[in-house]
């Protein structure tokens, strides 16, 4: 039996151009230690990404990798699902990426509860293309090289992904890496759609969320201006996924707690989950054959889809 190590799911032979400091190699560690962690062979791993900085992740990492377009990781990444269910997918994207121009494939991938795993490297501005505010930059806030401060609301990614649909929710900060990557191994585990949107720094061009104001290095307590939910008690995880006033209860819980952050109080951890069925197998009960192969492994030229076409009319 092979035992893979961190380094097996490094690519060899490609040079990483991010910015010295940038959350990104954090990022990029935890998911490769999740992969450890999780024993997945290197083969049966596919990491689909949009554009941006955070784009350039699924050519640092040793799998199957699909560099796509600017917001349509997650679309993708339920092409790949739908074709090959044996594929263990991970979409990867920016806060722009995810929540701006891809915002409506964000919605529809959760409402389809298809299984893959979505990582949002959240930073609060479009780094790539030099520091505009992106969705999730708070109203007020000005980096260096904004002309103005920020004039909108920003989204709220964990309320946001609850109410899609998506039934597994968590939230993390970068250079936490080993916390990061046990978020990412249980989000790859749960059968479902799963995000972990990560909160991370870009010395570039934020100046605002840096390392010294994620861990409080500028306050007198020098304590961190986040904290973990499973410290203080919370549990978002619901154990009878049939019973609708626990789901109901759960979510409510997990929505108060991520609209009522503030400054000096960001939640991380796991939000929410459900582990009810999910498309994969709703599709398998449609479609038997899918328990024998992936579709990409069958040659449908020679099944007969009338009854398919049956059953979906």
């Amino acid at each position: 039996m092979t035992t893979y190590k961190s380094k097996d799911y490094k690519a060899q032979n490609i040079n990483n151009d991010w910015c010295p400091g940038c959350g990104d190699y954090a990022i990029l560690s935890a998911i490769q230690l999740a992969l450890t962690k999780l024993q997945i062979a290197p083969h049966n791993v596919a990491m689909v990404s949009g554009i941006g900085c955070s784009g350039k992740v699924s050519h640092y990492v040793h799998s199957y990798g699909f560099h796509t377009l600017h917001g349509r990781a997650v679309p993708h990444a339920t092409g790949m699902k739908l074709a090959n269910h044996e594929l263990t997918v991970i979409a990867a994207g920016g806060d722009g990426d995810g929540y701006g121009i891809g915002g409506g494939h964000f919605v529809a991938g959760g409402r389809r509860n298809l299984d893959f795993t979505y990582i949002v490297f959240n930073n609060d501005i479009y780094a790539l293309t030099k520091g505009q505010a992106s969705p999730t930059i708070e109203k007020g806030n000005k980096t260096k090289t904004m002309p103005e401060a920020a004039i909108f609301e920003p989204i709220n990614p964990v309320s946001l992904a609850i109410s899609s649909g998506y039934t597994f929710v968590a939230r993390s900060y970068s250079l936490d890496v080993k916390y990061t990557a046990d978020l990412i191994a249980k989000a790859i585990q749960h059968k479902g759609s799963a995000i972990v949107d990560i909160m991370q720094t870009c010395p570039a061009f934020n100046d605002v969320h840096t390392k010294t104001w994620y861990e409080g290095l500028d306050r007198e307590d020098k304590q961190p201006r986040f904290y973990k939910l499973d410290e203080e008690g919370f549990d978002g995880v619901v154990k009878n996924p049939k019973d609708e006033q626990e789901v109901v209860a759960k979510k409510m819980q997990a929505l108060q707690t991520a609209m009522s952050f503030q400054k000096d109080r960001l939640p991380i951890g796991l939000f929410y989950q459900n582990e009810t069925e999910c498309l994969d197998d709703h599709l398998a009960k449609k479609m038997p054959s899918l328990k024998e192969a992936p579709i990409v492994k069958q040659d449908i030229y020679k099944r007969d889809l009338n009854p398919l076409f049956d059953e979906l009319r």
